[in-house]
């Protein structure tokens, strides 16, 4: 029988390393590198599989569903305590959000944000992403407190985003951390930010990409069409793509009516508890397949599930 030729795609370009941490006593974690689709290591190099990381934030997340709150128990009440809890669960690294600071929900101040990031730092030594409210005028303000505490040790901080790229981008600069870029879901916008945000003068190797993530039923169709043009990009060449991918898979899994209500939905929706984990476990798993590098998970049990499939799809 005839030997047959699988044919293989052959790329020219690939997508940028940046890593998070590895200074200042933290522990550091890169991400990027990949020469290829994801999982196809048989057409090119990927060098490191997907990272996972858990979601904690400054106040005790009151709104959240009943089966995440029971996850987490009593860690919710403390910043440190939950990033400490994460860590022994696996995490890669620790998302903290600093809700609170936005001007709906406690319009706190830069005090209050490094004394949660300093929390979160001292209990952990894994990589940290440190999110404001995603007001521009707001993340200033708490992200460049947040920054110069941290200075040295690599952190990430978001967003970067239209309105104020020139002010995170420039703390990024003077404290040796990672600009976390956010655009509504489009290829030509995201390309768009990285270049306004190189032109301030952060080096293309400390920006990571958030194309802004849609959940299972509500545009996860959309974003994973416009998140695989962005790494299909990056592998011909386009280097103002080839940013490592960011995304908040359990933020918008858990904000969902199919996530968070258990009481007047069709009895065919099925049990709250696993559907729950159900909608966050298969966003994630997509958006892994369209190119994300790093996931942002809730639950504790879409950790390990996310996880065992990320080392079989590896291999």
């Amino acid at each position: 029988m005839p030997k047959v030729e699988v044919p293989l795609e052959k790329w020219s370009g690939k997508v940028r390393e940046v890593t998070l941490g590895g200074s200042g006593g933290r522990k550091g974690l890169t991400v990027g590198g990949e020469a290829t689709l994801p999982f196809l290591s048989f057409e090119g190099a990927m060098p490191h599989p997907p990272s996972v990381a858990i979601e904690v934030s400054d106040t005790p997340a009151s709104e959240w569903a009943a089966p995440l709150r029971q996850a987490w128990g009593d860690a919710l009440e403390d910043p440190g305590a939950w990033a400490k809890k994460a860590a022994e669960l696996g995490a890669d690294l620790i998302v903290l959000r600093l809700n609170s600071a936005h001007p709906e929900q406690g319009n706190t101040g830069p005090e209050q944000a490094k004394a949660a990031a300093e929390k979160v730092l001292a209990a952990v030594n894994l990589p940290v992403v440190v999110l404001g409210p995603e007001v521009p005028e707001k993340d200033n303000e708490v992200l460049m407190a947040v920054s110069d505490l941290a200075a040295g040790q690599r952190i990430g901080l978001g967003y970067c985003m239209e309105k104020n790229y020139r002010t995170i981008a420039a703390s990024c600069i003077a404290n040796n951390h990672v600009a976390l870029a956010k655009t509504p879901i489009d290829l030509n916008l995201a390309k768009q930010l990285n270049i306004l945000i190189s032109d301030v003068g952060l080096s293309a190797d400390s920006i990571i990409m958030d194309p802004t993530t849609g959940a299972l039923g509500y545009g996860l169709e959309y974003t994973y069409s416009v998140m695989e043009r962005l790494r299909l990009a990056a592998l011909v060449g386009d280097k103002m793509t080839a940013m490592p991918m960011f995304c908040t898979v359990g933020e918008e899994s858990w904000r969902q009516k199919e996530s968070k209500f258990a009481e007047g939905v069709p009895p065919t929706w099925g049990q709250h508890d696993r559907r729950s984990l159900v909608w966050e476990q298969i966003t994630a798993l997509a958006l892994i397949n369209a190119g994300a590098d790093i996931v942002v998970l809730r639950h504790p049990k879409t950790v390990d599930a996310v996880k065992a499939a990320i080392r079989k799809l590896a291999g």
